[in-house]
């Protein structure tokens, strides 16, 4: 997809701030600091437009992105992140839930891990809460430029073997750094929202 136009709309922590435009919509999910607003920043071609921290726990709302006018990406505050009092924890689990549970434009999710890492217990309790709502998603394995060839493969099946469900879309490794993966995911995008369009003929 060729990215013409990005624009940052609002930051939410409520349903009521949601941006009203009924654009097909994405959000972008995974625990703290495992590379989601790098991989946003790739994917749109954009260096400036999400900041990029290095401390985890750095987004604390849930950052809506309108592109070409016709698509939103919704970055969330990544999960599992011990740093933050139990008080901002809640908070923020409360928000995520509301947004997953009630969101109408959501598509689909973009379930980001770091090839580097196991899968959690917070990982696989999000994929079966997924599971559960029928939210379907897309498994991107991020970070692959660390890792030799070898042990990506092998990280992959790992992963793969325990993310496979019944809303499991597609899998598609990424690296940030290098832009590896970054048509397929496009792809994936593009083809749900053209299933969308279809569907509301």
């Amino acid at each position: 997809m060729k990215v013409i136009t990005t624009e940052f709309v609002t930051g939410a922590v409520s349903a009521k701030q949601y941006p009203k435009e009924p654009y097909p919509e994405f959000a972008f999910v995974g625990r703290s600091n495992v590379g989601k607003s790098s991989l946003i920043r790739s994917l749109l071609n954009r260096k400036k437009l999400v900041r990029i921290s290095s401390t985890p726990g750095k987004t604390r709302e849930i950052n809506f992105f309108r592109i070409n006018d016709t698509l939103m990406f919704a970055d969330l505050p990544g999960y599992g992140f011990a740093r933050v009092t139990p008080a901002l924890q809640k908070k923020w689990k409360v928000m995520i839930e509301e947004y997953l549970t009630k969101r109408d434009p959501l598509l689909a999710i973009v379930f980001i891990v770091d090839i580097r890492r196991k899968p959690t217990e917070l990982d696989l309790t999000l994929k079966d809460w997924l599971e559960d709502l029928g939210r379907p998603y897309i498994l991107v394995i991020t970070k692959s430029d660390k890792l030799s060839g070898t042990e990506r493969s092998k990280q992959t099946k790992i992963i793969k073997a325990a993310f496979m469900g019944d809303q499991t879309l597609a899998t598609v490794t990424y690296s940030s750094k290098s832009h590896l993966g970054r048509k397929e995911l496009w792809s994936e995008i593009q083809k749900l929202i053209s299933e969308k369009g279809k569907t509301q003929k």
